[in-house]
């Protein structure tokens, strides 16, 4: 019972502060479930935001529900799923009242800017950190680069460039295996 609390406490917390979506809340996951609670490492991070990214839904909903059913399986996943959207729902109710009547102050919109701005920073920095467990060696450093180029240059879904970053780290790593038994 006690991890539930703690579950639900953290991925509350998170949802309070989950500004900007999914991706500027990579750095706050990266911090309190891999470094302060040790409930996931980075690569598992990573899987779960490349997985939530895929399925339905927020990305870091999913993420937290991922958390949640690892630690505590599906009750857990509730609990967290649960704890992560609490303040969501309430803070968008306050703000659907009165948004509407104060949008189009000068200091709303220039607030919106600065907190745009941040979350911009706050994901590079997730990337950083993140992309030194992700980026292991020239051949991930390859497929890091093409589905850069693709997420740039192209409108190409997101879901395809997991599934073939998927695909080309089965085949890397086959032909890595087949090498070291010869």
């Amino acid at each position: 019972m006690r991890m539930l609390i703690e579950l639900y406490i953290t991925f509350f917390k998170m949802g309070c502060i989950a500004f900007g979506g999914g991706y500027a809340l990579l750095p706050i996951i990266q911090r309190e479930i891999v470094e302060n609670k040790k409930w996931a490492t980075n690569e598992e991070v990573i899987d779960y935001f490349a997985v939530g990214q895929c399925t339905p839904g927020v990305i870091a909903v999913n993420v937290s529900t991922f958390i949640g059913y690892k630690n505590k399986g599906i009750i857990g996943s509730l609990v967290s799923t649960l704890g992560f959207i609490s303040p969501s729902i309430v803070i968008i109710a306050v703000i659907a009242s009165f948004l509407s009547e104060f949008s189009h102050l000068a200091i709303v919109n220039n607030a919106f800017a600065g907190i745009r701005v941040c979350v911009c920073v706050l994901i590079f920095n997730a990337v950083i950190k993140i992309g030194k467990t992700g980026v292991k060696d020239s051949p991930t450093l390859i497929i890091c680069l093409i589905v850069f180029f693709i997420a740039v240059a192209t409108n190409v879904s997101p879901i395809i460039s997991v599934i073939c970053s998927a695909f080309a780290g089965i085949i890397i790593k086959s032909i890595k295996k087949g090498e070291d038994n010869k």
